[in-house]
């Protein structure tokens, strides 16, 4: 169940295109169910966004950023491989792979309320989610 903020310049006209090959390349790594799908995506002036080197000796282009909230447990190869298909599926929606920028937060099951203020997990309404093992490459 994760929740994820995508922000993009104003000069891509396809923000559910991009949200799309989001959710597409989540559902494939975690396993998730299609429609337990959060995103809040923001269109903005390309001047409110700034992603530079990092040291890694590539220019961006266009950057989308992107803020993935969800449970901890997963290992470093799982997360590895959720970039790795997050890239690959936004490549054929025109976003260059030095323009996927990933923020990764993790919590637990008492961090989510899904309506109502009660901590579902918690209460027993939802079920944690259990990680899956990904047989995706990198």
């Amino acid at each position: 169940m994760p929740l994820v903020r995508i922000d993009h310049s104003d000069a891509r006209t396809n923000s559910s295109e991009i949200a799309a090959a989001i959710h597409d390349a989540i559902v494939e790594t975690y396993g998730i169910p299609v429609r337990d799908r959060f995103q809040v995506i923001t269109s903005r002036q390309g001047a409110t966004i700034v992603a530079e080197d990092a040291g890694l000796g590539f220019d961006r282009s266009d950057p989308v950023i992107i803020q993935i909230f969800t449970q901890r447990g997963r290992s470093d190869e799982t997360k590895q491989s959720l970039y790795a298909a997050i890239a690959r599926h936004l490549e054929p929606v025109g976003v260059e792979g030095a323009d996927v920028f990933i923020g990764y937060v993790e919590n637990g099951p008492q961090d989510w309320s899904f309506g109502f203020g009660r901590a579902q997990y918690l209460t027993g309404e939802l079920a944690v989610p259990a990680a899956r093992p990904v047989a995706t490459q990198i």
